[in-house]
């Protein structure tokens, strides 16, 4: 179908970007690939997303050009996909594009034969020759000569590169261990930017998946530094002009090795798993800053992002007025007159203004200055240079906001919801705030109620509409661990019940051979090769987020099967964790929580929401906490079901003896907790104050 004549209600922002261009867009499927075909031509894939910058600038250079577009329109059957919505796609002909050039990126340009295999791929092209890269014309021109006179070669080729993408990594000989999760600690510690914080030089990525291991991994003996790595890295971004000093929120990326000018668009992604992760420092250090940048972060995602309905909308874009960062940058005398004279000095100074900026004339605002050096010098107390300080922060953003604001990708896309109502659940429960729970409840009940099919399974996205497109792998993990958060938060057993359905969904539809989870459901695989969805970047992969609901199910279950389910994909992850522990930060997160020994907390009686909540107060990794004010047979761990053999005699009641758990645990008008680990519960306590832990 051409894109032009789809229902726009249904269509992603990128699509309706897309829309109007002169180029025959049209839409991926079946119907294209057979166009394709018998028409002779080869397919024009362009995959890109509404806030990237440089496919707005393909758009006006190459796709709105009349010329260009009537040679696309002769000489290939053109394919506008949008990588959000099919992230499958992107996986398999991004392998394409890495195999190929030795790189990757958005747009992505890659040229199939009508059976999707491709032949040519490549990124951004100019619409003239620059800086060594030919023209997207001169591209056009050399493909379809290619295409007419050197058919045999270019199938070959194609042939080839499809084999080269469908690769699957062999699973190793079992599931990594302690060692290996040293070994991989050394490996990340070997990258760490010690004087600015990150891994690697320019550009530099959040690399969340990354820093989960290090939250997870801090205090253990063999990860002698991952405080200090996990707290420099967040710091540095909590400083630096990759975080919004005025409205909060994070840039997807910067563009140099400090932090300072970002990228500009904000995804929903990156600031959901920086707040949690913030959250967690903060628990870990105590450091006020931390808390605070998680605060504004979830501030931003309520304001900024949150649809009507209760989802999340995807992302901001990094151009508006078809400028990059025009929405956030200042220029300094602007600065100076909307802080006022007495305090624009002392902005300038606090934010890192001048004259001649750090961004092409502008000012990207930033913490240049700490308190203490602001206030000596202008010769105030912390106190009044902080009052200051915020006075003008809000004059400034109050001013900002009168700007054209940057375009809004209004999908709600689940795998994302998922990571923000996982954060929402631990802002509500850590900093003991209703209102980051109400949010999430009211995701939940929006994405389960509005966006679950009658089989149980998730749409990928909302707009205007579930979308036709089934979630992946990544979708269902996500958003079944935000549900096992939330029901943590609230011992509501509605979450609980949704995080195991969607839990069991995954070997089903997902699972192969040998712990080889796939991207995309079995029935709904329609690409040249059924990709693997395995690496964490720079957002966990649906593998690792399905391990971890393996692992924490059983942990709530009892149930050994999920265990099993989660020692596979763990060993199927061991080869990339040896030879590249970076892209798989996340899965060793997860491991690290089970070699430590995870134990559970069964807590049951009136006091069962107050104790719950005082444990949460310091982040344990490996410490799974249930609770309920009632009897409860739903949830295995608080029912007492895993043994149905009673001990041989009853223990003292003094005694710290280990005994099976057993069913019947709720006593009227007591509040006991059970410590569990590995199916046996110690004796329950009554009293807080005799949790051992």
């Amino acid at each position: 179908m051409l894109l032009r004549e789809a229902d726009p209600r249904g269509l992603s922002p990128y699509l309706l970007q897309h829309r109007d261009n002169p180029v025959d867009w049209r839409l991926w499927g079946e119907e294209s690939l057979a166009l394709a075909g018998a028409c002779d031509l080869p397919v024009l894939l362009s995959v890109g997303y509404s806030t990237c910058h440089w496919c707005h600038v393909m758009e006006r250079e190459s796709f709105h050009d009349r010329d260009t577009a009537d040679f696309m329109n002769r000489h290939f059957v053109s394919v506008k996909v949008d990588r959000e919505e099919r992230p499958d796609i992107d996986s398999v002909y991004m392998d394409a594009v890495t195999a190929m050039t030795g790189r990757g990126g958005w747009p992505m340009t890659v040229f199939l034969t009508p059976a999707g295999e491709p032949f040519f791929a490549g990124t951004y092209f100019p619409n003239i020759d620059r800086h060594g890269m030919p023209s997207f014309r001169r591209v056009l021109e050399a493909i379809a000569r290619a295409w007419d006179s050197r058919r045999p070669e270019v199938e070959e080729q194609a042939a080839a590169l499809v084999k080269s993408i469908g690769a699957v990594l062999p699973a190793g000989e079992a599931p990594p261990g302690g060692a290996d999760l040293a070994r991989a600690y050394q490996a990340l510690a070997g990258r760490y930017d010690r004087e600015h914080g990150g891994f690697g030089g320019a550009p530099k990525f959040p690399q969340a998946p990354a820093l989960e291991f290090l939250t997870r991994a801090a205090g253990a003996p063999w990860a002698p530094e991952a405080e200090e790595m996990l707290t420099g890295t967040l710091l540095r971004m909590a400083r630096g002009g990759i975080y919004d000093h005025l409205g909060g929120g994070f840039a997807r990326y910067a563009v140099d090795r400090i932090w300072l000018v970002p990228h500009f668009e904000k995804m929903l992604y990156d600031n959901a798993d920086l707040a949690r992760l913030l959250l967690r420092a903060w628990q870990i250090t105590g450091h006020p800053e931390l808390r605070r940048t998680a605060v504004e972060t979830l501030e931003y995602m309520l304001r900024d992002l949150a649809a009507p309905e209760g989802g999340f909308y995807a992302a901001e874009d990094a151009d508006s007025e078809g400028v990059e960062g025009k929405f956030y940058v200042f220029d300094y005398e602007e600065l100076r007159a909307v802080a006022g004279t007495e305090e624009g000095e002392l902005a300038a100074f606090y934010f890192g203004a001048s004259p001649e900026g750090n961004f092409e004339g502008k000012n990207v605002l930033h913490r240049a200055a700490s308190l203490e050096r602001t206030a000596a010098r202008f010769g105030m107390s912390e106190e009044r240079a902080q009052e200051a300080v915020e006075r003008r922060r809000r004059s400034l953003l109050a001013y900002r906001n009168r700007r054209v604001r940057p375009g809004l990708d209004h999908k709600i896309i689940t795998v994302w919801n998922g990571l923000a109502v996982r954060a929402l659940a631990v802002a509500g429960t850590v900093l003991g705030e209703d209102r980051f729970l109400e949010a999430a409840r009211r995701n939940a009940r929006f994405v389960l109620g509005r966006m679950r099919r009658p089989d149980g399974r998730l749409a990928r996205t909302w707009s205007n509409g579930p979308s036709p497109v089934g979630g992946f792998l990544e979708d269902h993990a996500s958003y079944a661990l935000g549900l096992a958060e939330l029901y943590h938060a609230t011992g509501e057993t509605e979450w609980f019940r949704a995080a195991r359905e969607l839990t069991d969904l995954l070997e089903e539809h997902f699972g192969g051979e040998r712990g080889v989870v796939f991207a995309a459901a079995a029935d709904e695989a329609d690409l040249v090769v059924r990709p693997v969805d395995q690496q964490d970047n720079p957002s966990p992969s649906g593998a690792s987020l399905a391990a971890e609901c393996f692992l924490l199910m059983g942990h709530l279950t009892g149930d050994f099967t999920y265990h099993e389910q989660f020692e596979k994909i763990a060993q199927a992850g061991a080869r990339l964790i040896e030879a590249a522990p970076s892209a798989a930060g996340h899965l060793l997160a997860v491991l690290t929580a089970a070699r430590q020994g995870c134990q559970e907390v069964a807590i049951i009686g009136p006091d069962a929401p107050d104790w719950a909540r005082r444990l949460s107060q310091t982040y344990r990794p490996n410490v799974i906490v249930v609770f309920s004010t009632v009897p409860n047979e739903e949830v295995p761990l608080l029912a007492g079901r895993y043994q149905e053999t009673p001990p041989l005699r009853p223990p003292r009641p003094d005694s710290r003896e280990e005994v099976p758990l057993l069913a019947g645990r709720y006593q009227e008008g007591k509040t006991l907790a059970y410590v569990c680990e590995k199916g046996v519960c110690q004796t329950p306590v009554d009293s807080y104050d005799q949790i051992n832990l």
